[in-house]
């Protein structure tokens, strides 16, 4: 099991916010977390999952490097990206507790609307069971190996 500790140092902060790991590698360690919706201050967080896997996070910044977010935008089916950043945004809403009267976070799958900013986001949807075209898009590029691997704990 990860320690807060850990997901510090995964991250290269403490968290600022609530937040769970849902997803943990071969290994035992964090692989995915699931943030809450609302910072410890108030402020809304659109990310729902975030991908703190040291080597996944590794891969995935050389994807990006590669031309990876656009390439994705461009392999996947629009309507079947809107659909999943409309589903990602549904769940994250969902959690907000319901007495909440501060700003709440908005866009899908990396705090966006539309197409594709961070894969990274993507992939760690993907990881822990969303339908997300580009969180596929990413697996088949990671194929292989080096492919990170891991076990969910919900």
């Amino acid at each position: 099991m990860t320690s807060a500790d850990e997901v510090a140092a995964l991250l290269g902060r403490r968290p600022r916010g609530p937040y769970e790991v849902v997803l943990e590698d071969v290994d035992g360690r964090a692989l995915v977390i699931r943030n809450g919706p609302i910072l410890d201050d108030g402020t809304p967080m659109p990310t729902r999952y975030w991908l703190v896997g040291k080597h996944a996070r590794l891969a995935i910044d050389r994807l990006e490097a590669a031309g990876g977010v656009g390439a994705a935008e461009a392999a996947v089916d629009p309507e079947e990206l809107e659909h999943a950043h409309r589903c990602y945004a549904a769940e994250r809403d969902n959690a907000v507790p319901g007495d909440w009267s501060g700003p709440r976070p908005s866009g899908g799958v990396g705090g966006t609307r539309r197409g594709v900013k961070c894969l990274h986001a993507h992939y760690a949807w993907f990881l822990v069971g969303g339908d997300d075209p580009v969180g596929r898009w990413v697996a088949r590029q990671l194929e292989g190996p080096a492919a990170p691997t891991g076990r969910g704990r919900d």
